[in-house]
């Protein structure tokens, strides 16, 4: 049985255009970021809501936090249709399912990371998303880590994510074994801008035979 592709989020996502391609290309979900401090932080609400209503019911629209107040998240839920909650900080498993909705909780691959353990402290995740290491920044780095550290346990949802792009995210899912990768970067011609080329591009690779 050949093995199915990986699932694909496009993250970043800051304006209706890009969603619209994203939808054209039947990516399983897209990361619209509510951190003020995010190159592709989104400039309102209403713009966050935009985005969402252009999205088929079956793409799954994910709202990234990076140690929000407990307000914030609701204020967004009660304004956005999220499907899912990404957390990019230090938060809790209790924190982050105090909101009564999926979410995964993205972990940075520290070179002493003990994987098996941070991966149990959240076990109300949905799944969890490994990112590249990098001091003072959360994510979107755009740089990519050793993709032969990526963990083995099949009985969590590992998303791989981390200087993906278009030329090298089928190497990085041979290697890895990821059924689900995550890309914000690697797909703009600038930061919160998707390139509708690079977006089919990356979609391609993931799906090519």
């Amino acid at each position: 049985m050949s093995r199915q592709p990986a699932a694909i989020k496009f993250c970043g996502i800051t304006r209706v255009e890009d969603a619209v391609v994203a939808n054209q290309l039947a990516v399983d979900a897209i990361g619209l970021v509510f951190w003020s401090k995010s190159k592709r932080s989104l400039n309102s609400l209403q713009q966050a809501a935009e985005i969402a209503a252009v999205c088929s019911p079956f793409v799954s629209v994910t709202g990234l936090f990076v140690d929000p107040d407990v307000e914030w998240v609701e204020r967004v839920l009660a304004a956005v249709p999220l499907n899912l909650i990404q957390f990019h900080g230090s938060e809790t498993d209790a924190f982050c399912r105090q909101f009564q909705r999926p979410f995964i909780k993205a972990l940075r691959m520290k070179e002493d990371i003990d994987l098996k353990q941070a991966a149990q402290s959240f076990a109300s995740a949905r799944g969890v998303l490994l990112d590249t290491y990098c001091k003072g920044s959360p994510g979107g780095t755009g740089v990519a880590f050793d993709w032969k550290r990526f963990p083995e346990d099949a009985e969590r949802k590992f998303v791989l994510a981390g200087g993906l792009k278009p030329e090298n995210v089928a190497q990085a899912i041979q290697i890895s074994g990821a059924n689900a990768v995550d890309v914000s970067g690697g797909i703009e011609s600038s930061p919160g801008v998707k390139d509708p080329v690079l977006m089919k591009s990356f979609v391609d690779a993931v799906r090519s035979p």
